[in-house]
């Protein structure tokens, strides 16, 4: 437990400029002391910091994160809602459990929803949208994935980038309400990834991917362009199923 509390208690030093999505950031800009729980545990279990079917308990929490105790029990709502706590009957919060068909599901939804998305907005994208496109890609090759040294720990600005590139590519969709189930389903895909540390990602060329996705969508060859995400997902899919079942 105490080593649990370190961890936490450590993320919470380096958060100042280590976010690991942009739902999270925006979230957290609007400043309120609820925002503000929600957005630093929203973090802290899609990191892993807070592993999975570990106990949220309101104390410790709001020792750990310096706020009262309501906004943490109102954060831990909104993450309810989110899937990323389970409610335990009358007995309090955990944080929401893993599992390889609750994986299966996820992936087979966001690749269904992302496929469509990305379609839409290649035949309604307009030039504008083709710049984003454009732009989001450079972005996100001009930094590495993880973070310099041996091991393979996350660098957060790629996470923000990469985000931005996918959601970038279904913008011009033409719904918000499919925008949102994706961005929803985005998050919990990261959370699995971070969960599965460096086991997840043997050697892989994923900026050529990046690559030839954008050029499919720019180039507007919608069944090409979703071929090419949907082996994208899939193949990242299958390293973490095979994470999940070791």
């Amino acid at each position: 437990m105490e080593e649990q509390k370190t961890k936490i208690e450590t993320a919470e030093r380096d958060r100042q400029e280590n976010t690991l999505t942009g739902s999270s950031e925006e979230v957290a800009g609007q400043g309120s002391m609820t925002s503000k729980a929600y957005a630093r545990l929203r973090s802290d279990i899609m990191s892993g910091v807070l592993t999975p079917g570990r106990k949220l308990k309101i104390e410790e929490l709001r020792q750990i994160y310096d706020v009262g105790t309501s906004p943490i029990r109102e954060a831990l709502s909104l993450l309810t809602s989110d899937h990323f706590v389970e409610r335990i009957d009358q007995r309090g919060f955990r944080v929401a459990k893993i599992s390889s068909q609750e994986f299966d599901e996820l992936l087979m939804t966001r690749c269904w929803l992302e496929e469509r998305a990305l379609r839409e907005s290649i035949i309604k994208g307009d030039n504008g949208w083709e710049e984003q496109v454009v732009l989001s890609a450079y972005r996100l090759s001009r930094v590495p994935r993880f973070e310099p040294g041996d091991g393979f720990i996350a660098n957060p600005e790629w996470e923000t980038r990469h985000k931005h590139f996918h959601t970038t590519l279904i913008s011009a969709c033409g719904s918000s309400m499919m925008l949102k189930f994706c961005d929803q389903l985005y998050d919990q895909n990261v959370r699995y990834r971070q969960l599965s540390g460096s086991k997840a990602y043997p050697t892989r060329d994923i900026s050529a991917e990046h690559g030839a996705i954008c050029d499919a969508a720019l180039a507007r060859d919608g069944d090409l362009a979703a071929e090419l995400l949907v082996a994208h997902y899939s193949r990242t899919g299958k390293f973490l199923q095979d994470q999940l079942q070791t």
